[in-house]
């Protein structure tokens, strides 16, 4: 559905996104690249576990929390990637 405008050559880092190892360019968002991905929603609601991914890309939503490096309530639309960074599907209030 999503997929990445800019087809020119850039490094990239390697990244953990729901223990799979995905290689995205470097400077990108945690949300942009979970988007590329195509893994569905980023997380799932408090009350009733409603699916949810990242809507305003601009910190303004909260649609885009992710538990990243084991730290839940993470905005990924906010969060750069970088080189081993785990990034994690959050369930329900991630605490």
């Amino acid at each position: 559905m999503f997929k990445r405008l800019d087809k020119s050559p850039r490094q990239t880092v390697t990244v953990v996104i729901n223990g799979r190892s995905v290689a995205v360019p470097q400077g990108e968002t945690v949300a942009a690249a979970v988007l590329a991905e195509n893994i569905g929603y980023s997380r799932t609601t408090p009350v009733k576990q409603q699916p949810r991914a990242p809507f305003c890309m601009m910190g303004v939503c909260f649609d885009c929390l992710m538990v990243i490096d084991g730290v839940p309530n993470q905005q990924a639309c906010m969060v750069q990637v970088r080189d081993g960074m785990r990034i994690e599907r959050q369930h329900g209030s991630g605490v």
